[in-house]
């Protein structure tokens, strides 16, 4: 699991409220957090290898987008931090006399304090970043919409996501550790900053998502209504789904940071009694367990839930064999998008073009946005193309059917 309070266990001198967890079953809670975040990995892995037979349903291809690069790289950080959970859970459980020296103050053996100091910074740092990604796609999807996004738009996610999440990462552990890890935690001007640059990431997921998200939904409707000139019952089915792909994805939020917050409230409302271990702190105290266990659960299992919301169930049956095969995950390029909307063959190559030199029709475009948007939902794709196909055909047609000039003329 990913709480600020991972730091704080490598403090030898730590608060009532961290020792409280600390000492609570420590070896079923590393078990739970174990489990956890070894079935999140393998459902997260099972979803995004490549699939055979007809029960695998095939991501549709975006456009000029990197929503789909978000996606995957979103899923890759959920998969990484529940790695680092899985190795950490290990140690815990495998030596415990390893971990015991952490406790010692005046240790000469500094390696039980850094495997508690990085194990714990990788885990922060990847699920920072992954909330970091998830901001970047609310961003994305609302550029696409209004056709100021790009695969090139990529490198600027990067900046923006790696920097700002080292950058706070760093930031907080080293106000919580400074002058150094035997002396950390002494005092709420070490502890705050560090929980203060831990939760931005999901605060501001929490508070903006939804807010791009609506405008993105806003968007699609005007831009649904702008390609034919009617809003029908497909248009409305189709900006359905996309309302209803936002609204899982911020579900799978509350739904594994909710008992975080809740935790951390509780734990510090203990702290600031002055009798922690008091009788009419007893239910305090319960809840701050369970949340506690809670989150053990549903953090490692936030990359599966993930894959949920972003692809729907991709099915078990695998395709391992070696081949260049279409993975849920692949972003095509506008033309062989189009393509294979017709059944053609993609060919070998993939390219993805700038936004900037795209030189389509408005309502190719439109189509491949609200393909990017849908991105899991078969149905919406095949409505899009259908649409699409039977808008160049009755061009085809008004075109063939106009008066030829006469050639006989002078």
């Amino acid at each position: 699991m990913a709480s600020p309070r991972l730091e704080t266990f490598c403090c030898p001198n730590r608060d009532a409220a961290s020792q409280l967890l600390l000492a609570f079953q420590p070896q079923v809670f590393c078990g739970v957090c174990l489990g956890s975040a070894s079935a999140g990995l393998a459902l997260s892995a099972l979803q995004l290898l490549p699939k055979r037979g007809q029960g695998a349903r095939k991501v549709p291809k975006a456009a000029a987008s990197s929503s789909s690069t978000i996606l995957l790289l979103i899923s890759a950080c959920d998969m990484l931090g529940a790695l680092g959970v899985i190795f950490r859970s290990t140690v815990w459980l495998g030596f415990p006399d390893f971990v015991a020296n952490i406790s010692v103050v005046n240790g000469t053996d500094v390696w039980p304090a850094a495997f508690c100091v990085g194990s714990a910074m990788w885990i922060q740092l990847l699920y920072s970043a992954g909330f970091w990604w998830l901001f970047c796609y609310a961003v994305d999807s609302y550029l696409v919409v209004r056709r100021s996004a790009g695969m090139s738009t990529i490198v600027l996610y990067h900046m923006m996501t790696w920097g700002l999440a080292i950058l706070l990462c760093v930031e907080g552990i080293a106000m919580l550790y400074y002058p150094s890890v035997s002396s950390c935690e002494n005092g709420l001007e070490h502890a705050i900053p560090h929980y203060v640059t831990t939760y931005v990431p999901l605060v501001l997921v929490l508070v903006a998502n939804p807010v791009l998200f609506s405008r993105t939904v806003t968007a699609v409707a005007s831009l649904l209504k702008g390609r034919q000139g009617i809003y029908t019952e497909n248009e409305r089915r189709l900006g359905t789904e996309i309302k209803v792909r936002f609204f899982k994805i911020m579900l799978v939020v509350v739904i594994c940071w909710s008992s975080n917050i809740i935790n951390e409230g509780l734990l510090f409302y203990l702290e600031m009694q002055p009798d922690i271990n008091g009788s009419p702190l007893k239910h305090v105290r319960n809840a701050a367990l369970i949340t506690w266990i809670i989150m053990g659960v549903l953090n490692p299992m936030q990359g599966f839930l993930f894959t949920l919301a972003f692809y729907g169930w991709t099915g078990w049956k695998l395709d391992l064999r070696w081949r260049k095969s279409e993975i849920p995950w692949e972003s095509m390029s506008t033309s062989t998008a189009a393509e294979n909307a017709y059944g053609l063959p993609s060919g070998n190559s993939v390219n993805f073009p700038d936004s900037k030199q795209t030189t389509a029709e408005p309502n190719h475009q439109a189509d491949e946005t609200l393909s990017m948007l849908s991105e899991g939902s078969d149905a919406s794709t095949i409505e899009i193309h259908i649409s699409s196909g039977a808008h160049e055909l009755d061009a085809v047609r008004a075109s063939s059917q106009r008066p030829k000039p006469n050639a006989t003329g002078s």
